[in-house]
């Protein structure tokens, strides 16, 4: 069973950056397409960023021109860097397969955006 460690999150004035970090235990992550996904809170799930195994990338209107979604294969990690962070981005942010979140959920990292 794959294990995803999320990292990197935390308190950021609104306008802001920070780079999410997901390192994916197990052999072959290459060959799989990732995504960052979110919860707010009293909201569902929903998905924000995600890449190919050959890098094609697709992410939300809602963070478009403001997140990218990067990986790193030989450290089987996936991050999303945020840009210009604004205060209804703040959730719990969590990675996992992309499109289908097949794999089960790690704890997630908090993002909150506040002044």
């Amino acid at each position: 069973q794959v294990q995803l460690v999320e990292s990197g999150g935390g308190l950021v004035q609104p306008g802001g950056s920070l780079r999410l970090s997901c390192a994916a235990s197990g052999r072959m992550f290459s060959a799989y397409a990732m995504g960052w996904y979110r919860q707010a809170p009293g909201k569902q799930r929903v998905m924000v960023a995600g890449i190919t195994n050959r890098d094609r990338t697709n992410y939300a209107d809602s963070v478009k021109g403001r997140f990218t979604i990067s990986r790193d294969n030989t450290k089987n990690t996936v991050y999303l860097q945020m840009n210009s962070l604004r205060p209804d981005d703040t959730a719990v942010y969590y990675c996992n397969l992309y499109p289908n979140a097949e794999w089960s959920w790690g704890q997630g990292t908090q993002v909150t955006v506040s002044s």
